[in-house]
């Protein structure tokens, strides 16, 4: 059993080049191969949201705080609040993030493929952040 005390994981700014806006990251589980199984605590400011991307095996994020908006390619800009989940395919292109008055925390879990969680692309543009909701 490996235990990893609470407050010993420093929070990290999540990369500029994979997101838009300030956000936080806190890794919760990323144990060595052969484990590929991956979890985080991620934290969106106010209109801060991913860029578009793919995961190799899915995506489950789990809404903890605030109200999160997320997008598949080609559908409408959904609404997920606290204790919401959503699952996202493997290969489905999303985005999801906090809403431009609101800041939002999920817990992200994923898993790894060749060291790799997730196939990053473009930033969101603002039409369709603030797209349609359905």
């Amino acid at each position: 059993m490996d235990i990893t005390r609470a407050g010993t994981r420093p929070t990290k700014i999540a990369p500029a080049e994979y997101f838009t806006g300030h956000v936080r990251m806190d890794i919760i589980a990323a144990p060595d191969a052969p484990a590929r199984h991956r979890g985080f605590v991620v934290t969106f400011e106010p209109g801060a949201r991913t860029n578009w991307h793919t995961h190799p095996y899915g995506q489950t994020i789990f809404v903890t705080e605030g109200l999160c908006l997320a997008q598949s390619e080609g559908g409408p800009v959904r609404e997920l609040r606290p204790g919401d989940t959503a699952y996202f395919h493997e290969g489905e292109r999303h985005w999801h993030g906090a809403a431009p008055d609101v800041a939002m925390t999920h817990l992200a879990l994923g898993e790894a493929q060749d060291g790799k969680t997730a196939d990053w692309a473009e930033p969101v543009s603002d039409a369709d952040y603030n797209g349609p909701r359905g």
